[in-house]
């Protein structure tokens, strides 16, 4: 078996510079570390428990059925900053059928992003008797 030790998504955009102003600005995730030099360079994000690396340039985009799944505190919040940073709000927060509050926005080379809070009673974090 295979023990890994860390992880990233890594995505090469066709436009690194906007997808740094997207992933970074937009969004505002921290940066963990850049590498090399230029408009290819390498930007790698904290995302929650993982990475996200934009490094290189692709001819077209990513994977059309790439989709990114990131957890908020709370996901009205979330609509609100990112609205006025000018994120493309696809679907504002809903309740799911399964319980979650989620939105999506998109990003970038066709990205989807699903902005989620998990509710305190969910079975995700609620755990009776514990």
């Amino acid at each position: 078996m295979v023990h890994v030790l860390s992880s990233r998504i890594l995505l090469r955009p066709t436009d690194p510079q906007r997808s740094r102003a997207f992933y970074g600005g937009t969004l505002g995730l921290a940066v963990a570390r850049e590498f090399g030099t230029g408009p290819e360079r390498g930007t790698v994000y904290f995302l929650g428990g993982g990475f996200l690396e934009i490094s290189g340039r692709a001819e077209e985009p990513s994977s059309p059925g790439l989709r990114l799944w990131l957890q908020v505190d709370d996901v009205a919040a979330a609509h609100a900053e990112l609205s006025a940073a000018g994120a493309e709000v696809l679907r504002p927060p809903l309740r799911e059928p399964w319980g979650l509050e989620e939105m999506w926005i998109a990003a970038p080379d066709g990205v989807r992003i699903c902005v989620v809070e998990v509710p305190a009673d969910h079975p995700m974090r609620y755990r009776p008797g514990l």
